[in-house]
C-alpha cells in the first residue's frame, strides 16, 4: 500500500501542474474566435502597508452562502469576512487564528492538529469555494494548508439551503481560493522562521497567458517546523495551481488544483487535569495499576499518588513512535455564464481524494486507506423583473470511504508524564486482540460489524468506526429573494436531500461472512429571512432556519452499529436557528459594525456516535474602524450553552476518580479508577469547555509610509473543563504584537511575538466535553517570529 500509495502522490503532484498548462492550451485558440466579443471588465485591487481601508468588512464580497458578490451587509446572518490583507496583517495561518477577528469561534485545541472550526460551541463545517471539504473525523484528522486560500468567510449558524444537508450546525467556515489573474503578472517569496526551528517557505506567482482572456497561478509552501512540545513537529508540502479562462465577456471558467501532503502530531496535552494543575502547574505523580497490579494503562485503572511536582508545560501526552500523516488532493471547477439579460447559469465541480494514517503507541489507531468525494452542483438565477430574484440548484454529492480504525483501549488518566516513555505505551493482551482484527502485523483494529462466535448471544468484537461506505447526496434546491420596498427584502429557501447509503464490513474475522446494510432517507432544510434598511446606513434583519442533518464517522462515512444496521438516528438530527442583528455600513465613514442575538438548538454527535441536543443563546458584536493611518477592531461573545434537557457522556466522571485516597494531603481519590466512561442523565446545564465570555482586539498603526505596528489580543472568561464543573479553566488573556518595515515597494519584513507576556494559558483538548476530566491543552509559551517577503 505505501508503494501505491507513493505512486499516487508523484502522479496527482504532476496532475497538479500539468492539468491548467492542458487547459492553457486548449482554450487559448477561442481569443481568435472571440475578437469580436466585448471585454470583460476587469478591476484590481492592490494596496501597500498605509491602505488600511482594504482591512474593512465592506471592502470584501463574499460568494457561494447566499449568492455571489454580495457584500457583507446585504446578508441576513451574522458574517465576518477575513480579507488577504487581514490574514497577512493578523498572521492567519490556522483555523483557531480566526479567534482574534470572528467572534463566537473559540476553539479546542483538536489534539494539536484542528481541521475544522468551532461556531457558537459545536464544530462547524469547512467549505472551499462553496463546496464542503472532506475534514477528518470530527475535527481530528488532516491538518489544514491556507497556500491556497486568499480569504476566510466566517459564517455563524447552520449552512444554507444551497448547501443541503450536512453534519455540523455550529456555522461554517467557507475559504475562497486563490484566482490567477487575465491582466496583471506578479510575483511574490517569504521566508519565514520561527522560535524552535520552525520554517516556512512560499512562492505565488501569476501569469497572464492571454491579456484578458486566460491566466495562470502557481503557488507552492513548504512548512518544516520544530516544536515547543515533546515529540512533536510539522512537515508539510502543498503545490497548488490556479487556471482562469474568459472566452467572452459572458462567461468565466476557475479550475483550481491542490495537492498537500503532511505529517504532523497527535498531541493529547496533559493528563490529570486538576485545578492545581490550571492554577499552579503542579502535576500528580504516579503510574495507575490495574486490579492485578500491572502498571499498563487500562480503563479502571487508580493511581496511589506519589507526589506532586511542577511539571514542564511542554511534557505532553506524545510518543515518538508515533505516525500521523495525511495526503490529499483537491480539484475546483467554477464555470459561470450569462445566459441572458435576466438568467446566470454556475456551475461547480469538486472533486476530493484523502488518504490517512495515524497509529499510536497508546493503541489508537485510525487509517483512512481511501476517501473519494466528488460533487456537483448546477445554479440558475432568473431575475424576474429588478425586485425578484429566483435560484433554482441541483446538487449530486458521492461520498466512498475504506478506513480503519481502533480507540476501544485507550487509557490516558493512568499514565505518568514523569516518568519513563513506556508509561504511554499500552500493548494489547491476547484477550484485546480476540476482541479485534490484525490488519497488518501488528495493528489491531475494529471490524465493521458485530458477531457472536461463541454463540451466546452476545456479540464478541469491540466496535469503532471501521467502514467501507459509499453515499449518493441528490439534492433540489431553491431560493427566491424579494425587494418589496427600498427598506424591505425578504429570502426564502427550501431543499430536499435524497441519501442512498450502504455500509459493510471491510475485516470481517476470519471465518465470518462480512456484515452489510443499505439504507434511503429523505432530509429536509428551509430558511427565511427578512431585512429593513432604517436608513442607508443601518440595517435590520432577523432569520430563521431549520434543517435534518446527518451523523457520520470518519472522512463522512457511515458505520455499522452493534445490530449490524446503519442507524436511522444517523438521519434524524434536528437543528433549529433564530438570530435577529443589526449592521451598521455607513459609506462615508470609517465605521462598520454589526451585532447579533441568537438562539441555536443543535444536535451534537458524541464520540459514540449517538447525538447530544444542545441550545445555544448568545449575542454577537464586532466593530472594524479603518482610516488611512490607524486601523482597529473588536469582537465580542456572550453564549450561554446548555445541554437541551439532553443526556452526554465522559470518558471519567471526574479526575478524582482516577486517584485513591492514601494521599488526602494532595488530593481527596475516590478509588473508582479511570477511564470510566460516564453517561449523565439529561440536564440543562452549562455545557463544558466553552468561555461564556470571549473579547478579541486588533489594531495598527502606520507610524510612516514604510514602517507600521499593531498588536492583537484576546480574553476569555472562566468557564468549566468537565461536565461536573469539578476543575475551572481561569480568566485569561493573551497579547501578541508585530511591526513591518518596508525597505522598498518590493521587500518588506516583519516580526510578530505572540504570547508577549508569557500567560501559562489553558483549553479544552476536544470539542464535546468527553476528555474534559482528563486531558488538558497547555498553550504556547512566549515565542517570535520573523518573515521576509520580496515581490516582483
Amino acid at each position: 500500500m505505501q508503494k501505491n500509495a507513493s505512486s499516487l502522490r508523484c502522479t496527482l503532484g504532476t496532475l497538479s501542474v500539468l492539468l491548467p498548462l492542458f487547459c492553457a492550451t486548449a482554450f487559448a485558440q477561442q481569443e481568435n474566435d472571440k475578437e469580436n466579443d466585448k471585454e470583460i471588465e476587469v478591476i484590481e485591487v492592490t494596496g501597500n502597508a498605509s491602505n488600511a481601508a482594504l482591512l474593512s468588512p465592506k471592502q470584501s464580497l463574499i460568494d457561494g452562502p447566499f449568492g455571489d458578490g454580495l457584500s457583507i451587509q446585504d446578508i441576513a446572518r451574522s458574517v465576518t469576512p477575513i480579507s488577504a490583507q487581514m490574514m497577512e496583517v493578523l498572521n492567519i495561518t490556522t483555523l483557531q487564528d480566526i479567534l482574534a477577528v470572528s467572534p463566537s469561534t473559540y476553539a479546542a485545541s483538536g489534539f494539536g492538529a484542528p481541521s475544522l472550526p468551532t461556531i457558537r460551541g459545536q464544530l462547524g463545517e469547512l467549505l472551499q469555494d462553496g463546496v464542503r471539504r472532506q475534514a477528518g473525523n470530527n475535527g481530528f484528522g488532516v491538518p489544514l494548508s491556507f497556500n491556497a486560500i486568499e480569504q476566510v468567510d466566517v459564517v455563524k449558524g447552520p449552512p444554507p439551503v444551497m448547501f443541503g444537508s450536512s453534519q455540523r450546525n455550529g456555522g461554517f467556515v467557507n475559504l475562497q481560493s486563490k484566482r490567477a489573474s487575465i491582466s496583471k503578472q506578479d510575483s511574490k517569496m517569504s521566508l519565514s522562521a520561527g522560535r524552535w526551528d520552525s520554517y516556512r517557505a512560499q512562492i505565488d506567482t501569476s501569469k497572464v497567458l492571454v491579456d484578458n482572456k486566460s491566466g495562470l497561478r502557481l503557488s507552492y509552501e513548504r512548512i518544516d517546523n520544530g516544536d515547543f512540545y515533546d515529540f512533536s513537529g510539522y512537515k508539510s508540502d502543498s503545490l497548488y495551481s490556479a487556471f482562469r479562462l474568459v472566452p467572452n465577456s459572458d462567461s468565466t471558467w476557475d479550475i483550481n488544483v491542490e495537492y498537500y501532503d503532511v505529517e504532523y502530531t497527535d498531541n493529547a496535552g496533559i493528563n490529570r487535569p486538576t485545578q492545581n494543575l490550571i492554577d499552579k502547574g503542579l502535576y500528580i505523580t504516579g503510574q495507575g495499576a490495574q486490579a492485578n497490579g500491572s502498571l499498563i494503562p487500562r480503563a479502571g485503572s487508580v493511581i496511589s499518588p506519589t507526589g506532586e511536582v511542577r511539571i514542564n508545560r511542554s511534557q505532553v501526552l506524545t510518543d515518538p513512535g508515533n505516525i500521523n500523516t495525511a495526503t490529499t488532493f483537491l480539484v475546483h471547477s467554477i464555470y459561470r455564464r450569462q445566459l441572458s439579460d435576466n438568467a446566470r447559469l454556475k456551475n461547480t465541480t469538486y472533486y476530493q481524494y484523502l488518504e490517512r494514517e495515524s497509529i499510536a503507541q497508546n493503541s489508537f489507531v485510525e487509517i483512512i486507506d481511501a476517501a473519494n468525494t466528488a460533487q456537483n452542483r448546477t445554479e440558475l438565477a432568473y431575475d424576474w423583473h429588478h425586485s425578484q430574484q429566483s435560484i433554482i440548484a441541483f446538487d449530486v454529492r458521492y461520498n466512498s470511504v475504506l478506513g480503519y480504525s481502533q480507540f476501544t483501549t485507550e487509557a490516558d488518566a493512568p499514565i505518568d508524564l514523569t516518568g519513563p516513555i513506556m508509561n504511554r505505551r499500552i500493548p494489547l493482551t491476547s484477550e484485546q486482540q480476540a476482541r479485534l482484527v490484525e490488519l497488518r502485523p501488528g495493528v489491531f483494529v475494529s471490524p465493521g460489524g458485530q458477531y457472536d462466535i461463541n454463540g451466546d448471544g452476545a456479540g464478541d468484537f469491540s466496535l469503532s468506526d471501521t467502514t467501507d461506505s459509499s453515499s449518493w447526496q441528490t439534492g433540489l434546491a431553491v431560493q427566491h429573494d424579494s425587494q418589496w420596498t427600498d427598506e424591505l427584502s425578504t429570502s426564502l429557501g427550501y431543499r430536499l436531500d435524497y441519501y442512498d447509503v450502504k455500509a459493510q464490513d471491510p475485516i470481517a474475522p476470519q471465518g465470518q461472512v462480512a456484515v452489510s446494510d443499505s439504507i434511503n432517507e429523505i432530509l429536509q432544510s428551509a430558511q427565511i429571512s427578512v431585512s429593513y434598511a432604517i436608513t442607508a446606513s443601518l440595517t435590520s434583519y432577523i432569520a430563521g432556519s431549520y434543517n435534518e442533518a446527518t451523523s457520520n464517522s470518519m472522512a463522512g462515512g457511515n458505520v455499522l452499529g452493534g445490530d449490524n444496521t446503519i442507524s436511522e438516528l444517523n438521519f434524524a438530527t434536528n437543528n433549529s436557528l433564530f438570530e435577529a442583528g443589526i449592521k451598521y455600513a455607513p459609506s462615508d465613514s470609517h465605521w462598520y459594525v454589526d451585532g447579533a442575538w441568537f438562539n441555536q438548538r443543535r444536535s451534537l454527535r458524541n464520540r459514540d456516535g449517538s447525538n447530544t441536543g444542545v441550545r445555544a443563546t448568545g449575542l454577537e458584536l464586532q466593530a472594524f474602524y479603518t482610516a488611512e493611518r490607524f486601523w482597529f477592531n473588536a469582537g465580542y461573545t456572550y453564549i450561554d450553552a446548555r445541554y437541551d434537557n439532553s443526556a452526554t457522556s465522559q470518558g471519567s466522571r471526574q479526575v478524582a476518580d482516577a486517584f485513591d485516597n492514601t494521599r488526602a494531603d494532595i488530593i481527596q481519590g475516590t478509588g473508582l479508577g479511570s477511564p470510566n466512561f460516564t453517561p449523565f442523565a439529561a440536564s440543562n446545564t452549562q455545557v463544558q469547555g466553552i468561555p461564556q465570555q470571549s473579547l478579541g482586539l486588533n489594531g495598527g498603526l502606520n507610524i510612516n509610509e514604510k514602517w507600521s505596528a499593531g498588536f492583537s489580543g484576546i480574553y476569555t472568561k472562566s468557564y468549566p473543563l468537565d461536565f461536573l464543573a469539578t476543575v475551572l479553566i481561569r480568566d485569561q488573556f493573551t497579547l501578541d504584537l508585530n511591526t513591518r518595515y518596508l525597505f522598498s515597494e518590493q521587500l518588506a519584513l516583519r516580526f510578530t511575538l505572540n504570547n508577549v507576556t508569557n500567560e501559562k494559558n489553558w483549553r479544552p483538548v476536544f470539542e464535546g466535553g468527553f476528555f474534559g476530566s482528563t486531558l488538558v491543552f497547555p498553550e504556547l509559551p512566549i515565542h517570535g517570529e520573523v518573515k521576509l517577503s520580496y515581490s516582483f
